[in-house]
């Protein structure tokens, strides 16, 4: 084996994954009202064969408001978790290996076409919805302008989370992951570009996204893993930054959340993000030196090499990938 570290078990909660490499959620666009499709079915199966510790499905909303697309997989009707259960009933079928489930809410970044039609705000005629936020500022230009939720809204929402994770609960996933992260609504809340409130959510930022984080890891069970995708940073003046993430991160540790997978960018559509390989590594770096709990990195790591260096040099404990694995859906078996 050329690269031991990749291939060493992790404990995670009351997950062991049989090695560090993960498939990051990957949006497909192929749902139908949130329901996962044939498709799907053919995406999970083919990840089922990677080899990879763990699988995590595509970012799944806990609302019908909260998709990006009209095709966004969401987990808020029965019929939704029918057809993801289905979908993970055949990954089940193939592999033993681990499969988790991102859990979010696009705010103020939904009702839009998909990346490959333009990613552009949904016109009228286009079927689009009352999009939600922080405060009522549009993502950028041409962009909907969203409603500002009500104290009473975010309480629903929560409730809308918890709903999502009973469901994939019952589904049977092994892990699920809060989306904190790429200027979707947690992170809207976080950020100061986003979030101008003046009430007890504006004033504390971190409010409604640790209020969620704490209502679902009261209803996820402890014999499985709970994590976060969050932002080290919006990458833009005046907005978030690495020092309120380590301070976001610490808090989900004492919630009781047992990883973090650390990105960043996507709160603004003017960021200014220096992208090379493993450009985000020293930020996961920095959470884990800090926090002291398993941490992702995530970001142009492509080169098993490359991976393993990063796990052996202590700055990350698991790998998440997507485009080296839609390049090489066989890149485990290349790199072992």
């Amino acid at each position: 084996m050329s690269h031991p570290k990749l291939f060493t078990p992790i404990q995670l909660g009351g997950i062991t994954l049989p090695n560090r490499i993960v498939v990051s959620p990957m949006c497909q666009y192929s749902a139908d009202d949130g329901s996962m499709s044939d498709w799907h079915t053919v995406h999970l199966g083919t990840f089922a064969c990677s080899g990879a510790g763990l699988f995590v499905v595509e970012k799944t909303n806990a609302t019908r408001e909260g998709r990006i697309t009209h095709g966004c997989t969401g987990l808020y009707t029965d019929h939704n978790e029918q057809a993801m259960a289905r979908a993970v009933q055949v990954y089940r079928a193939i592999t033993t290996n681990p499969i988790g489930v991102q859990i979010g809410h696009a705010g103020r970044k939904a009702s839009t076409h998909p990346p490959f039609r333009g990613g552009k705000a949904l016109a009228a005629h286009e079927s689009p919805w009352r999009t939600v936020a922080p405060s009522p500022i549009a993502f950028g230009e041409g962009w909907h302008v969203p409603h500002e939720l009500t104290t009473k809204e975010l309480s629903d929402l929560k409730d809308a989370f918890v709903a999502s994770i009973e469901r994939a609960k019952r589904i049977g996933f092994d892990v699920a992951e809060l989306h904190s992260a790429h200027g979707y609504l947690l992170h809207q809340f976080l950020s100061p570009l986003s979030n101008q409130r003046k009430d007890e959510y504006g004033r504390n930022r971190m409010k409604f996204p640790l209020e969620v984080a704490a209502a679902v890891r009261e209803a996820w069970p402890k014999e499985r893993a709970l994590g976060a995708r969050i932002n080290a940073t919006d990458w833009a003046d005046g907005g978030w930054r690495p020092e309120d993430a380590v301070a976001y991160a610490r808090e989900l540790k004492r919630i009781g959340l047992d990883f973090l997978c650390v990105s960043s960018g996507a709160t603004v559509p003017h960021a200014r993000i220096p992208v090379t390989p493993g450009y985000q590594v020293g930020f996961a770096q920095q959470i884990r030196d800090a926090v002291a709990m398993p941490v992702r990195a995530v970001g142009m790591i492509v080169d098993p090499r490359q991976a393993e260096d990063i796990l052996a040099s202590g700055k990350a404990d698991m790998i998440a990938m997507a485009r080296a694995f839609l390049d090489n859906p066989r890149w485990v078996w290349h790199a072992a």
